[in-house]
């Protein structure tokens, strides 16, 4: 018996035959279109966005007595970031500046004692002069005075008398010689002493820029201008030297995609080679980059427990290449694209470029 269909019943094959063939074609299309794509680029799925995120750090200890930005917030190059309580390095920073005024008023009245004794020293050489000159004519008398005493012509209480005065006079002579050397060795002593003294007060101002940068690391500012990540320390909290404080977004320097291409893919990419690259949150958009460098080994050389091969059990395993590619545009459209969002990247193969 021969089976009947409704109006109903062809109506609905025709459809669907219909819908088939357009799906049918719609998935030629498609592969034709990924198979075109897989023949004329070298693509990669495994690439991120990368750019500088460095840790804000503490270069003082102390209570953190003000925060003064929020998450995401955009900062620029001096913006206060934290306060640390300073007290404790004002205090040092002003006992050493107090040691500092000592030693320099401890060095004027070694200038002033140095001043006073060559003075000294002066009266001192004139009155070797002085007495030189009496011990002189006093030798000269005595010379004669012997000669008449020789001839009878002088007594012996004059010879005597000229002799002691002779004898006098030396003394005074090799007195004021002694005095006028004591007074210039002291001068050297004085001068050694300053030496000390000056030795002291540059100790003294590194010391003192010593506890001025303290007294700086106190209040701790952006480095660049940025964008500030996740906020984690809050007013009245104790920090360390060298803590981390927070992370900033540098904002000064390009951003790049590594993009980490499989060994076979990497053989005729070059430097300067221009790439297109579709993030996985805008499908829509396509932006462009420019290779920038090739890794020079494998991203499992750099890994911290690289593999060895000569165990025995070797398994060959197709190795991944980081290709750097810096992502060219416009500021505010490379904005769009934050560190760690992945991406499809896309390389013309050499024969198809130009």
């Amino acid at each position: 018996m021969k089976k009947k269909y409704t109006i109903t019943d062809q109506f609905i094959t025709k459809i669907t035959g219909w819908i088939a063939g357009i799906i049918v074609v719609a998935m030629t299309i498609w592969g034709g279109y990924t198979l075109w794509g897989y023949y004329v680029y070298e693509q990669t799925n495994d690439a991120q966005v990368q750019e500088y995120v460095n840790p804000v750090i503490s270069r003082a200890g102390g209570f953190v007595v003000a925060v003064r930005f929020e998450e995401n917030q955009h900062v620029q190059k001096g913006d206060t970031l934290f306060l640390i309580d300073n007290r404790e390095y004002v205090l040092q920073q002003e006992q050493t500046e107090a040691s500092l005024q000592k030693a320099k008023a401890q060095l004027r009245v070694l200038e002033s004692n140095i001043a006073t004794l060559t003075r000294t020293a002066s009266a001192y050489a004139a009155q070797v002069n002085s007495t030189k000159a009496k011990l002189w004519k006093q030798q000269l008398d005595y010379t004669r005075y012997q000669k008449l005493f020789e001839e009878e012509s002088a007594t012996q209480q004059k010879m005597e008398e000229v002799q002691a005065t002779l004898d006098v006079n030396n003394s005074d002579y090799l007195s004021a010689q002694d005095k006028h050397g004591a007074a210039l060795l002291r001068i050297e002593d004085i001068k050694v002493e300053r030496s000390v003294v000056q030795a002291e007060i540059a100790r003294l101002n590194s010391l003192l820029n010593r506890h001025k940068l303290d007294v700086s690391y106190t209040v701790i500012v952006a480095p660049y201008d940025g964008r500030m990540g996740r906020r984690t320390i809050e007013p009245g909290q104790m920090i360390d030297v060298g803590q981390p404080l927070a992370f900033i977004v540098n904002d000064e320097t390009d951003k790049w995609i590594v993009a980490n291409y499989k060994e076979t893919q990497i053989a005729t990419m070059q430097i300067g080679d221009t790439v297109k690259i579709i993030a996985d949150a805008f499908p829509d958009r396509t932006f462009r980059g420019t290779i920038i460098s090739l890794s020079p080994a494998t991203g499992s050389s750099f890994s911290l427990l690289p593999p060895d091969n000569s165990t025995g059990n070797y398994v060959k395993i197709v190795q991944r290449v980081p290709v750097r590619i810096r992502v060219d545009g416009d500021r505010q459209e490379i904005d769009l694209l934050k560190v760690g969002m992945n991406v499809n990247v896309y390389t013309a193969k050499r024969q198809h470029r130009g």
